[in-house]
């Protein structure tokens, strides 16, 4: 019998620093207590399903009978950004951080760069994406050059003006970065960063970024679903982080509102597996950039949403609310990720209403227990499934 079950990942959503965010230079954060401090931050269905009622949790307001099964995710990956976290989402953990450049990439990966682009590559330092584009991007278009630049997370971002570089140009350009990018190199995101504009004041980056990661080194929830005939469907940048290993379909979106409306859509297609999706804006628009209001609206547009989503779900749907990391806007001593515990809802008329699941090791609880609604085997994967403890 076919089963949907969709995971919607709220991309930097914590809920409290980890046991080891010392050791990450995020102690004391807490993601979700930010957000809700903004006095229009509404939530009233992620508080139903118990997004208040979770470990650690002593504010906001505590849902007397939530409607489904709650936990606080505890990640074991040594990382904390979204390559990793997803991938512990899937089943995977990843047991060596993947590499950062706090000073700029080496000067032989630039050479080389440089020699197979045949640009100047400018900048080279970790850098604010939107300064970037102010502080170089009248000097690239003058020199014909690229801008390189990283940050605290694993990334080698390259941005060029699409009026001078055309946006096809640029993919090309960072799939030669990407090939690079490999052993020790080996950052899990390259990341195309296209901007228009007239001058340094007016430069602003536009919704064709495309982001190319390293293959999952091991086979993830995706790949086990997949081989069973499951379909695998990812919204957002899914396919993106996987770099499209297991999945069976692919949908970009531009953004939050596009997300939520193509998550919506798919209540009305007969599939027979997994919904993946993830929504961006709260990390890459507002959480890096410390914006709490704008941060807090991202998230009620979502909850918002939620209302029809829940009224609309199957009987054997199911539907998990998590994150893949924390990126406290509250926070100020960085505008990096935060190390922080994730929420894990888990709703729809198969599962137990009101199962406080407790705090769990690992974000791979979800591939697990999504591995094991659908009938399938994840002898392979990490995670401990609670199939057995939330559902009917």
């Amino acid at each position: 019998m076919a089963r949907r079950v969709f995971v919607v990942v709220i991309d930097s959503f914590g809920v409290g620093a980890a046991p080891d965010a010392e050791a990450f230079g995020d102690a004391g954060t807490n993601t979700l207590r930010s957000v809700a401090s903004d006095p229009d931050f509404r939530a009233p269905h992620l508080a139903d399903l118990g997004l208040f009622n979770l470990d650690g949790i002593d504010f906001g307001l505590r849902a007397p009978s939530p409607l489904g099964a709650y936990a606080r995710l505890r990640e074991l990956s040594q990382g904390k950004d979204s390559t990793v976290g997803h991938w512990e989402i899937a089943g995977h953990v990843s047991t060596r951080p993947l590499p950062t450049f706090p000073e700029g990439f080496p000067a032989d990966l630039i050479d080389r760069f440089e020699r197979a682009t045949g640009h100047k590559a400018l900048c080279n330092l970790p850098y604010s994406g939107t300064q970037a584009l102010h502080d170089y991007g009248e000097q690239a278009i003058a020199e014909d050059a690229l801008i390189v630049y990283t940050s605290a997370d694993s990334v080698f971002q390259v941005a060029a003006h699409e009026d001078h570089v055309p946006v096809a140009e640029l993919y090309r350009y960072c799939e030669i970065a990407r090939e690079l990018c490999r052993g020790d190199y080996g950052v899990g995101r390259v990341i195309a960063r296209p901007f228009l504009g007239q001058d340094a004041d007016t430069f602003y980056r536009t919704p064709r970024r495309h982001d190319l990661s390293l293959e999952p080194p091991a086979e993830t929830m995706l790949d086990v679903l997949r081989a069973a005939g499951k379909d695998v469907i990812g919204i957002g940048k899914i396919n993106d982080l996987f770099a499209g290993k297991g999945l069976t379909e692919s949908i970009k979106t531009t953004g939050n509102t596009n997300g939520i409306a193509f998550t919506r859509a798919m209540l009305t297609r007969d599939f027979d597996g997994l919904c993946f999706v993830n929504l961006v804006d709260t990390d890459m628009i507002y959480g890096h950039r410390r914006d709490i209001p704008g941060y807090a609206r991202a998230v009620s547009e979502y909850d918002a949403s939620l209302g029809y989503f829940l009224t609309h779900m199957r009987d054997d749907d199911i539907l998990v609310v998590t994150a893949d990391h924390g990126c406290d806007p509250g926070y100020t001593k960085t505008t990096d990720h935060t190390r922080e515990y994730t929420p894990m809802l888990v709703c729809g008329k198969n599962v137990h209403p009101g199962c406080n699941l407790g705090t769990r090791d690992g974000f791979g609880t979800i591939a697990a227990t999504v591995c094991d609604y659908l009938g399938v085997a994840h002898d392979g994967l990490s995670g401990t499934s609670v199939a057995d403890e939330i559902f009917v």
